[in-house]
C-alpha cells in the first residue's frame, strides 16, 4: 500500500509540474518584424515555450551551429524551413462573430440551441486561424458563454484557432439592433439575450452583468443596424446619458467600449460619450470625425461586410425590411475609407466576419488600399495598430523577442501587394503550428 501511495504521489507531482520548455526554430527568407520597419533578410526565429526569444541572421555562426545541432540530434521536427517565404506577425481582426455564419433566415434564432452555436464557433475559429488571423475580437456572440468558452479552448490548445478577445453578448436598446425582433411577443421574450436596457441605471447594470460573465470589453449598438428586423433607421439609439453611463461603468471595471454605429449623428454621440472604437462608421462626416479625434476614438470600417451583404441582394436572401436598409447603405459604404482618410481619423482592421464567410477576412486589405491607404498602413492596422486597440502592444503585432509566437508566412511581399495575404501558407499561434 505504501508503495502504491508513493507511486500515486509521484504521478501527481509529475502532472502538477510544468512541462519542460521546448525550443523550436523557423527559418524565414524575409521577416517583416512590423509594418513600418525595414524587412530583415534570411533569419532564424528562435521560439521557446510559445514566445519568440531571438532573431538570428541565417548566415551567422550561431544560426548555422543551431541548425547543425538539430540535424545531429535528429530533431528536425522542431525546425520549419520557410526560406522561400515572407514571415510576418499574425494578423488581428477586431470585428468578428465566430458563432455565426451568413444567413438571412432570422427565424433560426428561435430554433437553434446554444450547443450548435458552440460547434459553429469552433469551426470558424479554425478557418479564421488558417486564414492568418491569430487574434480576433469577437463582438457579439449568438449565445451565452459561447465565445468565452472558445477563448479558453483556443488558449489551452483544445481547439485550433486564434486568440479570442470577446464582448460576449451585445448591449442594445429594447427593440433595437442587437435585440431579438421579428417574432410574436412571447417568442421575442423567450429568446431575448437579457442584455437590453432603458435608462442610465439599467444600462450600467448590463455592463456589470457582462463583466460578471467574462466579457473582455463591452459592445453596444449605438445606432440602428442593417441586418436586424428592426426598421427604425440607422441613427442614434441610446440617449447620451445611457451611453455615458455605459462608458463610465465600463471604465470603472477596466473595460473599453466598442460601438456599432452607422448614422453620422449616432457616431458623433457615441464618440462624445467616450467609446473606444466605432464599428462600421458608414455615414461618417466631418463633425462625427472631429468628435472621434477629440475623444481618441478609432474607426473599424468593416468593408468586407458591405461587400458580402451586397452579393445577396435581389435573391430573396433577406427580408424586405433588411433589403431596403442594404440598398440604402450600399450607396455610401464604398467611400468610408476615403472619407476617414480625408478627415484624418485613426483606422484599425476589422471585417465583421460572419456577415460574410469566415476565412475571407484578408479581402479587407485590398478594399482599404483601394480606399486610399498605403499597403504598410493597411498592414499596420491589422498588426501594431490592432494590438494597441486591444492593449496588447507588448504581446502581439510584432516579431520580436518577448512577443507571443504568432507568426504567418506568405509568398511575395505584402508591403508591395496586399493581396498575397489572401493566401497564407503557414500559421503559428502561441507557438503552436496550425498550418
Amino acid at each position: 500500500m505504501k508503495r502504491l501511495l508513493k507511486i500515486a504521489a509521484l504521478a501527481a507531482a509529475l502532472i502538477a509540474s510544468p512541462a519542460a520548455a521546448e525550443t523550436v526554430y523557423v527559418k524565414a527568407g524575409r521577416v517583416i518584424t512590423e509594418a513600418n520597419a525595414e524587412p530583415l533578410g534570411p533569419t532564424l526565429i528562435v521560439i521557446e515555450d510559445g514566445r519568440i526569444v531571438d532573431l538570428l541572421a541565417v548566415d551567422s555562426s550561431e544560426a548555422q551551429e543551431t541548425v547543425t545541432g538539430l540535424v545531429a540530434e535528429n530533431a528536425m521536427a522542431r525546425y520549419t524551413d520557410l526560406s522561400d517565404k515572407t514571415v510576418l506577425p499574425g494578423l488581428v481582426d477586431l470585428h468578428t462573430h465566430l458563432s455565426g455564419d451568413p444567413s438571412g433566415e432570422f427565424w433560426r434564432a428561435a430554433t437553434t440551441p446554444p450547443e450548435y452555436y458552440t460547434l459553429i464557433a469552433a469551426k470558424n475559429a479554425r478557418i479564421t486561424a488558417l486564414a492568418g488571423f491569430t487574434t480576433v475580437r469577437d463582438l457579439g456572440s449568438r449565445s451565452d458563454q459561447v465565445t468565452q468558452s472558445l477563448r479558453r479552448a483556443t488558449a489551452e490548445g483544445l481547439v485550433p484557432g486564434p486568440r479570442v478577445v470577446t464582448a460576449g453578448r451585445t448591449i442594445a436598446i429594447v427593440g433595437g439592433h442587437g435585440d431579438i425582433s421579428g417574432f410574436r411577443q412571447s417568442v421575442d421574450t423567450a429568446i431575448s439575450s437579457g442584455y437590453t436596457c432603458t435608462g442610465p441605471v439599467e444600462c450600467a447594470e448590463k455592463v456589470r452583468k457582462a463583466s460578471k460573465y467574462g466579457a473582455d470589453l463591452i459592445k453596444i449598438t449605438a445606432t440602428g443596424g442593417v441586418l436586424s428586423q428592426q426598421g427604425r433607421g440607422l441613427e442614434e439609439h441610446f440617449t447620451a446619458d445611457e451611453m455615458t453611463a455605459i462608458v463610465e461603468t465600463a471604465k470603472l471595471l477596466g473595460l473599453k467600449v466598442a460601438a456599432h454605429a452607422h448614422g453620422a449623428r449616432g457616431i458623433e454621440a457615441a464618440a462624445k460619450a467616450g467609446v473606444h472604437t466605432i464599428e462600421h462608421g458608414t455615414y461618417i462626416d466631418e463633425a462625427a470625425a472631429q468628435a472621434m479625434k477629440e475623444a481618441g476614438t478609432t474607426l473599424i470600417p468593416t468593408l468586407m461586410a458591405f461587400q458580402g451583404i451586397k452579393k445577396n441582394l435581389g435573391k430573396q436572401f433577406y427580408t424586405p425590411v433588411v433589403e431596403a436598409k442594404i440598398l440604402a447603405v450600399s450607396k455610401i459604404a464604398d467611400t468610408i475609407i476615403q472619407r476617414a482618410v480625408e478627415y484624418d481619423v485613426p483606422i484599425a482592421f476589422g471585417t465583421d466576419a460572419g456577415v460574410f464567410p469566415h476565412g475571407e477576412n484578408a479581402g479587407e486589405f485590398t478594399l482599404m488600399v483601394n480606399g486610399g491607404m498605403s499597403e504598410a498602413a493597411a498592414l499596420a492596422s491589422a498588426t501594431t495598430g490592432a494590438a494597441a486597440i486591444l492593449g496588447m502592444e507588448n504581446e502581439i503585432g510584432r516579431i520580436a523577442p518577448g512577443f507571443s509566437a504568432d507568426i504567418i508566412a506568405v509568398s511575395g511581399n505584402p508591403l508591395d501587394d496586399v493581396t498575397v495575404l489572401e493566401n497564407v501558407e503557414f500559421v503559428m499561434v502561441r507557438g503552436r503550428i496550425i498550418r
